[in-house]
């Protein structure tokens, strides 16, 4: 069966393309991006979930359809974007995948639009926990929209499941997805401030095989949410300490200063910089809201075993490291390039 990986070309994606190759599937991946690692005999299509023609030609002969295509970031020039490409880019691929017939379609969700109901206590079960009805921001209203567009079309019969990882880090994240970007900057950062909040941490390799497992034997309009362990950024950053063996500063701020500094910090980038601010107010606001999700139901009903985190966290940092350091390593021999050429 061809299983089509819509955003292969990204962090989760190219270890899930890796993880079905492997198996011996034959894989097809649809990304506006080059992947920067070719998996042999993986056949990779140039187009844009958002393109319904590329679409349909993509899913021709497919059986499989993990839809992972998405914008990440909490912040976009164009607040419009994320709706686009996270809930139009959605309703897209269910319908060129209704339309072909394709056998399971899984749809990758994403943590930050689960939060704790009111009068729940301690850690909650995943199938307790409901979309917020008013969102931090722009990218939880286009990732709750599109999750729900996911959950209707199972719902009108057509098999999805729902895939929810939580905070993936792990080797080879070229782009810098959020959790990675916390990580360097942590890294870097001689005096660290921060909001104490909960964050589970997962290895990147196994969401990948949890994602398939959703596929194979997920129940149809169900989530599962694939994550690792929960702990404190105050513990995090120790682990960040202890790894990178340097001396830092960890001062922690209160949640209502967090979330001011970073409404500062988005004016600036909307009306200045036109750049990607170092925080931003809606993931202020996720934090705020963070809780401990419950991975048991996928691991009772899909037999999901994550590693523990802290010998990814380890090989993450590592990774951070190296790939910094032959970034400046190449912005020093272009430099010297350029000298020489004058």
């Amino acid at each position: 069966m061809r299983a089509l990986v819509t955003g292969g070309s990204g962090f989760i994606g190219q270890h899930l393309v890796s993880a079905l190759a492997a198996r011996g599937e034959t894989v097809r991946v649809l990304d506006v991006r080059t992947p920067t690692h070719l998996v042999p005999d993986v056949e990779f299509i140039e187009g844009s979930v958002l393109d319904p023609v590329a679409v349909d030609s993509a899913m021709t002969g497919v059986g499989a359809v993990y839809h992972l295509a998405g914008l990440p970031g909490m912040w976009m020039p164009d607040k419009e974007d994320f709706h686009r490409v996270n809930c139009v880019g959605t309703e897209t691929m269910l319908a060129a995948a209704k339309k072909r017939g394709v056998a399971r379609f899984l749809h990758c969700s994403t943590e930050s639009i689960l939060f704790r109901a009111k009068d729940s206590q301690g850690v909650v079960a995943d199938e307790d926990l409901q979309p917020a009805q008013m969102m931090p921001g722009a990218y939880t209203r286009s990732k709750a929209l599109a999750e729900e567009r996911a959950l209707e079309a199972a719902a009108s019969g057509f098999p999805v499941v729902v895939g929810t990882p939580t905070m993936p880090i792990g080797p080879h994240d070229h782009g810098l997805t959020p959790p990675s970007a916390m990580l360097r900057h942590f890294l870097n950062s001689r005096i660290q401030l921060y909001l104490d909040f909960i964050v589970n941490l997962v290895d990147v390799r196994d969401v990948a095989s949890g994602l398939i497992l959703a596929l194979e034997r997920g129940r149809v309009g169900h989530r599962y949410v694939l994550g690792g362990e929960s702990i404190r950024l105050r513990r995090v950053l120790r682990h960040v300490a202890e790894i990178s063996g340097r001396r830092h500063l960890a001062i922690s701020v209160p949640g209502r200063f967090a979330e001011l500094a970073a409404t500062m910090l988005d004016f600036v980038a909307d009306n200045i910089t036109r750049r990607p601010p170092t925080g931003t107010a809606e993931g202020v606001r996720i934090a705020l809201r963070a809780t401990d999700l419950s991975i048991d139901k996928a691991r009772c009903e899909l037999g999901y075993l994550p590693r523990p985190i802290e010998p990814t966290l380890r090989e993450t940092l590592a990774y951070l490291r190296n790939a910094e350091n032959n970034d400046a390593m190449f912005d020093v021999g272009k430099r010297a390039l350029g000298t020489a050429a004058h």
